[in-house]
């Protein structure tokens, strides 16, 4: 696929490690030795008296003792936040209790102890004999176990201070840490990894996403675009490639226009060089596109722009299995040496054996046709049309009925028409139309992806150039379409189309190692 080149593995796979980094850290956080965590929050301390020394009278207002008129209520959250169960042992302290709560400048004067209701064995632990008690401003707390994400509550009456003073919780835990929850919302979780480690995977994942999503997406950038008009010519296999990309640049570059008159890849370089010796400006608009380099011999400048694959198909009603026909049988077939397919196909059935050979050509002004005969046949077709509707004549059949048409779709819509008919066309058109059959060659198939893999070796391919008339300048709309080939989205309507670009690794290969001879031909 398209979006698998090297530099966007390279992207996607860093968004990758930065996500896996994440993870890691929260690992870390919460696994490693050490991680033991007894976290606390206050989760209320609100007065309740009527007492005016702070200067809030009645924000509390309760009905108590005349000497509980500076009463507060706290409630103080207890939990293991880590991923390790403690243990009674798990407590370093020397008193039989484990921790110890202070209310600094506050007195305590009762304390009651609640815990989620499936946990209710922890209360077990809260008697006098464990340590549990307090004395002054210090509220002794059992050694009580935890597994991961237990906790209990101590909702602790105090009278004198203030509200907010200072609350800890002191102890010390084997391998581990008795900390404090920044969060004081009652039904808050605590957080389960430090606001370092949570600053450093939020910026780390953000970053990688960010840089990947650049690569992938970099053609979301604005185009850069230009104005003017431009001529386009020539392939009509790579006619429907060029039309959707034209349109695409016009909607995004206001003052665009590209206007695509494909006739044929030798008519449109034949055209773009007899313009260039008339009139070189005017030469200066015009893109020829080729299958194959038909531009060089007559000095223009040529850029590689796709590997265009093409095909050999016959009429639906001959079966020719999955090997096709190797390289050597098309030859002789174009040589006029088989008449009708029975004398190619011995065995087959009688209906097909007394088919005629109709072979359905381009005119000789294709790059289709050029490179068939480049890159399969290895010499020109031997001989001129025989018939104008390509239709065998009645009674017996003396020559190969041969004829040329002037388009991709004129010869697919006659092979489709006509039984025992063979021709050839652009890959993906022909792969969409009704009543022909692909014909495999020495049993390597028509097939891009497979060719993209190394596991074809279809010999009927080669690349679809793009001709001017010297380099155009940088800021005119010849050179800024050309660009725009580049660009990935427009890779990948080029791939959709059925061709491998040139821009890709894989695609810059195979555009360079096109083998421009013709095979050898196997045995028939």
């Amino acid at each position: 696929m398209e979006w698998l080149s090297a530099e966007n593995v390279v992207a996607v796979g860093t968004a990758v490690l930065g996500v896996v980094a994440s993870g890691v850290m929260v690992w870390y956080e919460r696994r490693v030795p050490r991680r033991k965590r007894i976290g606390y929050r206050v989760q209320m301390d609100n007065p309740i008296g009527d007492d005016v020394r702070s200067g809030r009278a009645n924000v509390r207002l309760g009905l108590f003792d005349a000497d509980m008129d500076d009463a507060t209520l706290v409630l103080l959250r207890v939990e293991n936040d880590g991923s390790q169960s403690i243990d009674r042992d798990d407590y370093t302290g020397p008193e039989p209790h484990g921790l110890t709560a202070v209310f600094t400048d506050r007195t305590i004067r009762g304390v009651s102890v609640t815990q989620p209701t499936d946990i209710d064995h922890l209360m077990d632990h809260f008697t006098a004999q464990r340590g549990f008690g307090y004395e002054g401003n210090r509220l002794r707390i059992p050694r009580v176990p935890l597994n991961p994400g237990d906790h209990y509550k101590l909702l602790v009456m105090l009278s004198g201070g203030d509200v907010g003073a200072e609350i800890r919780l002191r102890g010390g835990l084997r391998d581990g840490e008795v900390h404090p929850n920044r969060s004081a919302t009652p039904d808050d979780k605590a957080p389960v990894f430090s606001l370092p480690a949570r600053i450093f995977t939020a910026l780390l994942t953000l970053s990688v996403l960010a840089l990947a999503g650049i690569v992938v997406f970099r053609d979301g950038n604005p185009i850069e675009c230009e104005q003017g008009e431009v001529t386009v010519i020539g392939s009509t296999a790579f006619e429907p490639v060029i039309e959707t990309l034209a349109k695409s640049y016009e909607r995004k570059c206001a003052g665009a226009e590209i206007h695509v008159e494909a006739r044929g890849s030798e008519s449109g370089v034949a055209e773009l060089a007899a313009l260039a010796d008339r009139s070189r400006p005017s030469a200066r608009n015009v893109i020829a596109f080729s299958d194959g380099p038909l531009g060089d011999r007559l000095g223009l400048t040529g850029k590689e722009v796709a590997l265009s694959v093409f095909t050999l198909v016959v009429n639906d009603g001959i079966d020719l299995g999955p090997s096709g026909l190797s390289v050597r049988q098309v030859r002789d077939l174009y040589q006029g040496r088989y008449k009708r397919w029975g004398e190619l196909l011995p065995g087959t059935d009688e209906a097909t054996a007394d088919l005629p050979v109709v072979l359905v050509s381009r005119s000789d002004s294709s790059g289709t046709r050029q490179v068939f005969q480049d890159r399969v046949l290895g010499e020109w077709e031997q001989a001129q049309s025989t018939s104008l509707d390509c239709r065998p004549p009645d009674g017996t059949v003396t020559a190969v009925t041969r004829c040329e048409l002037a388009s991709t779709s004129d010869v697919l819509a006659k092979i489709a028409a006509q039984p025992g008919a063979l021709g050839y066309s652009e890959l993906t058109t022909a792969a969409h139309h009704e009543g022909v059959r692909p014909v495999p060659l020495d049993g390597d198939r028509a097939d891009v992806n497979e060719i993209e893999r190394g596991t074809s070796a279809y010999p009927y391919r080669d690349i679809e150039y793009a001709y001017t008339d010297g380099i155009p300048s940088e800021d005119s709309l010849t050179a800024g379409f050309l660009s725009f080939l580049d660009k990935e989205s427009s890779r990948q309507v080029i791939r959709t189309q059925g061709h491998l670009p040139c821009g890709t690794p894989v695609g810059l290969r195979l555009c360079t190692d096109t083998g421009r001879g013709p095979l050898s031909p196997s045995g028939a």
